[in-house]
């Protein structure tokens, strides 16, 4: 099973907490989810007057590990004051960073990034950095003190699926003894299912489980696609080729008129 910063999970899904219907349904599906870690938005949940305070005991009640989130910010600042603020209330060095860079795409700023992350391993924080599928920016947040990369494969809450494979093929190729988690742009359990084949150590969710008909139904789905993803690449799949092979070989046998 995955092991991220040491610590070993059971899963290898992580679900994230935003936009479900209500907080009953949020945890019926982390429940047939399986998940061992759920994402939080710090920045979010206490924004516009919100009060966060009942959401977070939620969360504690939920029996799973916290991974906070700078979802929303926009600079180096507000990540790393985002981010000493969660480890406050949650009590965890654990987090995922995200410094965005577009306001339409939602695409990491990678510079402001691997600055970020460089200031927060610095301070003793483990971070999970949300970041994309160029190998340069990942070995740069390597190089900064990061553990785990999250790379994205679409646009957050797309749900478009993998848009660059062999980009994410190359990415697993190039590190392979790093946790990777694919992070952002799934919207299928058949997406999951198929950047697990390629040999991804996780997958992070949230819009595609929070935004179905039935988000706990959803969860599930996800969590056997991800297994089965897991196991299909575990266990070594054909490669596509270029002719029919049949599935019965016909030389050496005994031949009907």
């Amino acid at each position: 099973m995955p092991q991220f910063y040491g610590t070993d999970m059971r899963s290898r899904l992580l679900l994230g907490t935003a936009r479900y219907p209500s907080p009953a349904i949020l945890a019926e599906a982390v429940r047939r989810s399986r998940t061992d870690i759920v994402t939080v938005s710090l920045r979010r949940e206490t924004a516009g007057g919100r009060q966060g305070g009942a959401f977070f005991e939620l969360i504690r009640e939920l029996g799973v590990r916290v991974l906070p989130n700078t979802a929303g910010c926009h600079s180096v600042s507000e990540a790393v004051l985002t981010a000493k603020m969660a480890r406050e209330v949650f009590a965890t060095d654990w987090i995922k960073l995200e410094v965005i860079g577009h306001h339409d795409t939602l695409q990491p700023d990678v510079f402001g990034l691997v600055e970020a992350a460089r200031i927060l391993t610095g301070e003793g924080f483990e971070v999970f950095p949300y970041t994309t599928d160029d190998l340069v920016v990942a070995e740069r947040l390597l190089a900064a003190g990061c553990q785990v990369l999250m790379p994205w494969c679409a646009p957050i809450g797309s749900a478009m699926g993998p848009q660059n494979l062999a980009a994410l093929r190359a990415m697993r190729a190039e590190f392979p003894d790093v946790p990777l988690i694919v992070d952002a742009g799934i919207g299928r359990p058949s997406h999951a299912a198929t950047v697990m084949e390629l040999g991804y150590d996780a997958v992070l969710l949230n819009t595609a489980v929070a935004g179905a008909d039935d988000p706990a139904a959803m969860a599930e789905a996800f969590a056997a696609a991800i297994e089965a993803g897991h196991m299909a690449h575990g266990a070594g799949m054909l490669e596509p080729r270029d002719m029919a092979v049949p599935s019965t070989p016909v030389i050496g046998k005994a031949v009907f008129s």
